[in-house]
């Protein structure tokens, strides 16, 4: 007779996991806000130790604080957004460059067409699916998983306020006016230029990004969101 466990089916701590998670990058769970494991387990149906699990992974990802015996969605942090900006500013140059070189045609191919596929992006949800995916693409040609690993958690720790970047029309089209610029570069050999271009992107929607919270931060605040750091940097 086999012994029993009390561990939970694997499938039901990432269901459990992917559900809390999506809640707090959509900001359905909002940032700053405290969250106990009988809520959770309340408000998700599950058990104690799926939830525990769940957060101390998303503990890791920097997206939520414990505190104690309470658990706090992390803040908003300006700081972390400028610093990261910064990372990405010379990792994805240079996964661009490897990927010239080591890419084949094929490869920034299928880069193109998922990128055209994506045109039409009728919400943010789309949007911001088209930047990750457009990212991490260009990022897994470099192939270099260090420098992969590097920009996809950047991604993650900026995708909260990414729904921000793509809350128009307008902002979308033109991510995708300057993807695909990034990925036309690349096609064509040219390393340089797709990394100058890449580096500008990236720049340009982090001064945007800081710009509009700068003048948005009273509201956002109003609205229950815990903004902390300074735009200024």
């Amino acid at each position: 007779m086999s012994e029993t466990t009390d561990a939970p089916p694997v499938s039901q701590t990432s269901q459990l996991y992917d559900n809390l998670r999506n809640a707090i990058l959509t900001l359905d769970i909002a940032p700053g806000e405290r969250i106990s494991e009988r809520g959770l387990e309340a408000r998700f149906h599950a058990s104690r130790t799926p939830v525990r699990a769940a957060l101390s992974r998303l503990e890791r990802e920097g997206l939520i604080l414990h505190e104690g015996r309470s658990w706090t969605v992390t803040p908003i942090d300006l700081d972390e957004i400028a610093s990261l900006a910064e990372l990405r500013g010379v990792l994805e140059p240079a996964a661009a460059r490897l990927a010239v070189r080591r890419a084949s045609d094929e490869q920034l191919a299928e880069v193109r067409s998922h990128l055209d596929s994506l045109r039409p992006t009728p919400d943010q949800q789309a949007g911001i699916r088209m930047g990750s995916t457009f990212h991490l693409d260009l990022a897994a040609l470099g192939g270099n998983r260090f420098i992969t690993d590097a920009i996809a958690d950047a991604l993650t720790r900026l995708e909260r306020t990414r729904w921000i970047e793509v809350r128009t029309p307008e902002a979308r089209d033109a991510a995708w006016q300057e993807h695909s610029a990034i990925i036309d570069a690349m096609r064509a050999g040219d390393g340089d230029r797709a990394a100058e271009l890449l580096a500008a992107h990236v720049a340009g929607t982090n001064d945007r990004l800081l710009a509009w919270i700068a003048q948005e931060r009273r509201r956002l605040r109003g609205a229950g969101m815990a903004i902390v750091g300074d735009t200024e940097r």
